[in-house]
């Protein structure tokens, strides 16, 4: 373990206050974060926890050692969103008998998955310790394991769930200190209340553990019928079976507050009869994209897997690692209004690194501890990229004989960051092809698209120079790295 490991601090949504981070077992510190519902592709709103927690998971192992972190992030594959998409996508084969539903909810799961593992792993994260399935912890396992069926059991023999409509039900009155991470009054929210309350339900508040499944819907068997989990129970019953019944670290966006991580903490204290569930609760900000919010009616909802293969933003695709740092540039905490500026500021930023950082001949420097100490504070982002573009200009003036240090350090540091540090070498076949490529637009007169190839290039550091060969008089194009 780093000495630098007694300096972190984190923001506790929990107390709201910056705190110093002490784990419960610094030999396993743990950190759960809530994954994605894979029911479409993944939106740029989804990159952001992703990446956020992808670096301070980078950073707990830095400081704790790679063996001494254990990072859980779940896969949602049971929702009614999902179910909607099996019909929609597969309901002809459903209605005719060739494929059941639950067959069909896998298909679905399974894309939309394997697309979500490709996406992030293009954006430079890890791969987390552990990754479950809510469908693999549904019912009692073999292995012992924490699973929901046993969970809402537990919560209903402690006097904190009820059956009723066909339906387990929390019972919020039941916790006196309900609501203290979104910091809402129980009675406020009772008495606040505008929609009329389900008949069968005790209080407004009270939240679905369980509910019954038609025979068209995918369910288990269980002490109160064939039927399915509410989505709260999930992340309870999967942190439990990988973290314990308390952990150090809950992350997820803020949009998950309430009622989502309120919810599993009453279920999770109340079912194991703990103080806490985690010790620190972290949360991102919201994400607008050129300043909205975003939203399909205004057509300004991109998914990671458009934006890294089409160009339906800013007119072009955009490297995985410069979507990486447009999300990074802004402090975790705060809002961050995504747009083409912005990821042309991180692709002119990123370029003028890396061409510093190719000084070196590979990444074996030692990761400055500035770097470190930026990202010890909740996570500086923006501190630690002060350090690297003071690095950049270190590397690119040093004019001495034997290494760049300067340059090893950089390359060091955007490696342990997730940068793709062989992303500055260029691919000269395809270079080869975007200049012929463009010599036959330039013989078409199709001069605003051989522009737009040459723009594109100069992107990429590739600096063309227009001439006619000295031999022949024909027209050529050379190339160089622009520096």
């Amino acid at each position: 373990m780093s000495d630098a490991s007694q300096g972190l601090r984190l923001y506790n949504t929990l107390t709201r206050t910056k705190e110093d981070f002490v784990p419960i077992d610094p030999q396993n510190v743990r950190m759960y974060v809530c994954g994605p519902t894979v029911y479409d592709f993944a939106h740029i709103g989804n990159a952001r926890p992703v990446i956020v927690f992808d670096v301070l998971f980078r950073l707990l192992r830095h400081l704790y050692g790679e063996t001494h972190v254990t990072y859980v992030r779940n896969i949602t594959d049971v929702d009614d969103k999902i179910n909607a998409r099996a019909l929609r996508d597969f309901g002809g084969e459903i209605s005719a008998g060739t494929l059941s539903l639950n067959e069909a909810i896998r298909r679905v799961t399974e894309k939309t998955a394997d697309q979500f593992h490709g996406d992030v792993a293009t954006l430079g994260c890890l791969e987390p310790t552990v990754e479950p399935r809510a469908t693999e912890f549904v019912e009692p396992r073999a292995d012992g394991k924490a699973d929901m069926i046993t969970l809402i059991q537990s919560l209903i023999g402690r006097g904190h769930a009820y059956v009723a409509a066909g339906e387990v039900l929390f019972d919020t009155a039941s916790m006196l200190d309900y609501g203290q991470l979104s910091k809402r009054n129980l009675d406020e929210q009772q008495a606040g209340a505008r929609i009329a309350v389900d008949a069968h339900k005790k209080n407004p508040g009270d939240f679905v553990l369980w509910k019954l499944s038609s025979p068209e819907e995918p369910g288990w068997q269980s002490p109160w019928g064939r039927g399915r989990p509410g989505w709260h129970i999930e992340c309870s019953a999967m942190s439990a079976a990988y973290l314990g019944e308390v952990f150090d670290i809950h992350g997820g966006g803020l949009d998950l507050i309430f009622p989502h991580h309120e919810n599993e903490i009453a279920q999770s204290r109340c079912a194991h009869g703990t103080d806490v569930m985690a010790n620190v609760w972290m949360h991102n900000g919201f994400l607008q994209v050129e300043g909205q919010k975003m939203s399909k009616s205004l057509g300004n909802f991109y998914s990671i897997h458009e934006l890294l293969e089409t160009d339906t933003f800013g007119g072009r695709k955009w490297p995985g690692d410069v979507l990486r740092l447009a999300m990074l540039m802004t402090h975790y905490r705060e809002p961050i209004d995504f747009s083409v500026r912005k990821l042309e500021e991180a692709e002119n930023t990123l370029r003028k690194w890396k061409r510093a950082a190719d000084l070196a001949p590979v990444a074996g420097g030692r990761l400055p501890a500035e770097v470190v100490e930026a990202l010890s504070d909740d996570l500086a982002t923006y501190a630690a990229f002060q350090q690297l573009t003071q690095l950049a200009g270190e590397a690119t003036d040093f004019d001495g004989d034997g290494e760049n240090a300067a340059a090893a350090a950089l390359k060091t540091a955007l490696a342990f960051l997730g940068f793709d540090v062989d992303a500055a070498k260029v691919d000269e076949v395809a270079v080869a092809k975007a200049i012929a490529h463009r010599l036959e637009l330039i013989a078409a007169k199709n001069w605003a698209e051989a522009d737009r190839v040459r723009e594109e290039l100069l992107t990429q550091g590739v600096q063309l120079k227009d001439g006619k060969d000295p031999l022949t008089g024909e027209r050529m194009t050379t190339w160089e790295i622009k520096r």
